[in-house]
């Protein structure tokens, strides 16, 4: 009998622990499953969008670049994420500019332009020879640049923003669209005639409509152009329709064929992309992009877009 009783001791602890068992897995597997719903729940609410903005340092024109993104940063509260891209003999003064000032407080990325992917891609042009410089043409390579994001802002560096770009960042593009821009049928004021000789807001203003080339492509010469200036890109359409090789193409036949120039409108980086968007772009409000406005200082004068 002692040894029976014993053995229904055993056997009742036995049934006891595995109970346990069983209730403790029960318990803890309810706990997993609750805390991932509560991280994936939180992730939307608590994770910020980061906001990338992409603007070029030239050397020449550290102070610009700077005070653009002083402008976006003094007006906002988003989560901004600035790729600031030099030539690799600016990097460190790009950064000595960013750290020895109130701007140290951003999130930053300084990102080096290879210039050597311009290679036998842009004519020589006497007129303006400062519209030939490499960092003109970063906008055409941005996936080349940026990587992790779906949807970037470009902005030239005389852009001064007086708003909250989160609003631009909001910017809605259409399916299919890599691009949104602002439309650039404004005139400039009379007083500006004068200093603007040749400067229109048409295709015809920047397309040499004498070339065969030009005719071919169909568009009216007195087509809207847009200014790309100001950009909001979907990086994903922009790989998927090979955006960067679409407008090399067009760089390319400019060298063979001199379909446009800075001696038109408006310089050597707007022309391809005027051709490769045409008919595919989305629109930006205006009011984020405003042409002609004119700060002036002693003797030189300064065009800049505003984001209002």
């Amino acid at each position: 009998m002692a040894l029976l009783r014993k053995i229904n001791q055993v056997l009742l602890f036995l049934l006891i622990v595995t109970l346990c068992v069983i209730l403790y897995k029960k318990v803890h597997k309810r706990t997993v499953i609750k805390n991932e719903a509560d991280v994936e729940s939180e992730t939307p609410e608590e994770l910020e969008e980061e906001i990338p903005v992409v603007i070029c340092a030239a050397a020449g024109r550290m102070g610009a670049a700077m005070a653009a993104i002083n402008s976006i940063y003094s007006n906002t509260d988003a989560n901004i994420l600035f790729y600031v891209v030099g030539l690799r003999n600016t990097l460190s003064r790009i950064r000595k500019w960013i750290e020895h000032s109130k701007l140290r407080e951003i999130n930053f990325k300084i990102v080096e332009f290879n210039p050597t992917v311009l290679k036998g891609k842009i004519r020589p042009d006497a007129s303006r020879p400062e519209l030939l410089q490499p960092l003109n043409f970063v906008r055409f390579y941005l996936p080349l640049l940026i990587h992790q994001h779906e949807k970037v802002i470009y902005l030239d560096d005389d852009v001064i923003v007086q708003g909250d770009i989160q609003e631009l960042y909001d910017t809605t593009l259409a399916l299919g669209h890599a691009a949104a821009f602002s439309d650039d049928c404004d005139l400039p004021s009379t007083q500006d005639i004068h200093r603007l000789v040749g400067l229109q807001n048409t295709y015809m203003g920047y397309l040499d409509y004498r070339k065969k080339t030009i005719k071919d492509l169909g568009i009216s010469p007195s087509t809207c152009s847009f200014n790309p200036g100001v950009i909001v890109a979907n990086m994903t359409e922009w790989k998927h329709q090979r955006i960067t090789k679409q407008l090399e193409k067009w760089m390319q036949k400019n060298v063979e064929e001199n379909l446009y120039s800075s001696s038109l409108g408006g310089g050597v980086a707007t022309s391809p992309m005027l051709i490769v968007f045409h008919g595919k772009y989305s629109t930006i409000n205006p009011l984020w992009h405003i042409r002609h406005l004119v700060v002036c200082s002693g003797q030189h004068q300064m065009k800049t877009h505003n984001g209002l």
